[in-house]
């Protein structure tokens, strides 16, 4: 897909969100988005200018945004604002554990919207925990949910995450690659992987951080594509990506994402988002 091209963003910031964080935004296209509708309010002017703003939500958790995701969206027709969410990419501090939750991603969203002067999102568009994040936000807040674009669909259910890092699911695609992501750990640990894992990540140990950073981020890029895209191993030698995407995946994942399962699924829920306009793409990607 060659997409469109967006040249520098038109505005950069960073928002403080709870005692510690602070997250990295960035605009790109147009600074009044697309005039919308006749609004029944002519005086509201500002919400005609949001009427084609779009907010893209990055996949991980520990994932970031980059220029390249822009290119899904005409510059001359749409305000695009990157994201990057609490602990990665540029917010600060990186790779920081506390305060980072579920909750505090999907309040970091609305958080935003508010100071960004944004009257409703035209369009969220997520690709893979972006989508989980997505559908959070939207039964969260639908009254300022204009519609949806998803991506790979991931909703942190039990049976996703046993799919991708149990013995029954995508170890049988890949068998190759699972044997050497198990073998990592101590036989009398490999029954909790996410758990072994963690342990290893958030230890004083540098090396052993490292490491394990390399074998979870080297399973993850194993089972991303049908077949394996040899280069992007590459980034496993890029110690701060490769530490930080491994380190709050496996704290996401070891919480249980915070969330009950099934969650978005429940009817309550789901009764929230029905009358939302949505799109799914399908993905190889499941985060």
């Amino acid at each position: 897909m060659s997409g469109y091209t967006h040249s520098e963003p038109f505005n950069i910031g960073l928002l403080p969100v709870g005692a510690i964080h602070r997250i990295y935004y960035e605009q790109y296209g147009r600074e009044d988005g697309k005039p919308g509708p006749p609004l029944k309010d002519p005086t509201s002017r500002w919400k005609a200018a949001n009427y084609h703003t779009v907010i893209f939500l990055h996949g991980g958790p520990g994932g970031c945004t980059s220029r390249n995701n822009t290119t899904y969206f005409d510059p001359a027709v749409y305000r695009v604002i990157l994201l990057d969410q609490r602990g990665t990419g540029k917010s600060e501090p990186t790779t920081e554990l506390r305060e980072n939750t579920t909750p505090d991603l999907v309040s970091d969203i609305e958080a935003l919207r508010q100071h960004l002067a944004i009257s409703k999102w035209h369009l969220i568009f997520g690709g893979s925990w972006g989508t989980t994040l997505a559908l959070l936000y939207a039964q969260a807040y639908p009254q300022f949910v204009g519609s949806m674009i998803l991506r790979g669909i991931f909703t942190a259910s039990r049976l996703e995450v046993a799919w991708s890092r149990g013995s029954l699911g995508a170890a049988n695609v890949y068998p190759e690659a699972w044997h050497v992501f198990q073998r990592y750990l101590p036989e009398d640990e490999r029954h909790d992987i996410t758990a072994g894992y963690y342990k290893r990540l958030t230890c004083d140990h540098h090396p052993t951080r490292l490491a394990a950073a390399k074998e979870w981020n080297r399973w993850e890029l194993s089972i991303g594509e049908l077949r394996v895209d040899e280069g992007g191993f590459k980034k496993l030698d890029d110690y701060v990506w490769s530490w930080a995407h491994a380190l709050l995946e496996a704290h996401y994942a070891v919480h249980d994402f915070w969330l009950e399962d099934r969650q978005i699924f429940k009817p309550k829920n789901l009764a929230k988002i029905r009358h939302i306009p949505g799109k799914q793409i399908r993905s190889p990607f499941w985060i």
